[in-house]
């Protein structure tokens, strides 16, 4: 009974991954599924649906990407303080508009908070985002430790301010690296500058 209960689970994501591939255009990675995207095949096609931008699918993994997508556009409002403005002339949804999400401007930051500014999450030229490794991000989303601490200010604090990371770090694993992998997927901005490589040596 357990076999052919697992048998058929098994098919039914098979099924929802070729519905998303033939919806989306997306290339599969039947091998290389994690398990903690399984049961979440709702959130994934409404994230491959929601994305305000073109996405890159090339050596990722597209329920991760899905997944990541939903997180950062319908849970986190990442738009909302990392792109600037955070939706397009004619598309605010605080004036009655219908939203429509500043693509050109997407997660590149540029938001300022008093003295801070919303930081670029688009991938740098390594293709991190940021220029984080999955671990860097990890540790920057759970510790608020800013990896990016030696382009600020002298006496400034490395701990991020106005990014809620404590309560973003209280996300699971898995949920982190689903941001991280649509974080990659979404197109690069100019201004991208890796840690440790100084604003006025990083590439335009």
């Amino acid at each position: 009974m357990w076999r052919e209960t697992l048998f058929g689970g098994s098919l039914i994501w098979v099924g929802v991954l070729i519905t998303i591939i033939l919806t989306t255009g997306t290339p599969a990675l039947a091998d290389n599924e994690p398990a903690c995207t399984i049961g979440q095949e709702d959130k994934i096609r409404k994230g491959l649906r929601i994305a305000p931008v073109p996405l890159d699918f090339t050596h990722k993994n597209p329920a991760l990407v899905g997944l990541g997508s939903y997180i950062v556009n319908s849970q986190g409002g990442c738009n909302d303080c990392h792109t600037n403005p955070p939706y397009a002339e004619g598309g605010g949804p605080f004036l009655g508009q219908p939203p429509v999400v500043n693509g050109e401007g997407y997660l590149a930051g540029g938001m300022m908070f008093g003295p801070f500014v919303s930081r670029n999450l688009t991938p740098c030229q390594d293709g991190k985002p940021a220029g984080l490794t999955l671990e860097e991000f990890i540790q920057g989303m759970r510790t608020g430790v800013d990896l990016k601490d030696d382009l600020l200010p002298p006496g400034d604090t490395p701990l991020l301010q106005v990014m809620p990371w404590p309560v973003y770090g209280l996300m699971t694993n898995c949920d982190l690296q689903a941001i991280y992998e649509y974080l990659r997927a979404i197109p690069p901005h100019a201004g991208c500058i890796p840690p440790g490589v100084q604003a006025s040596d990083a590439t335009p």
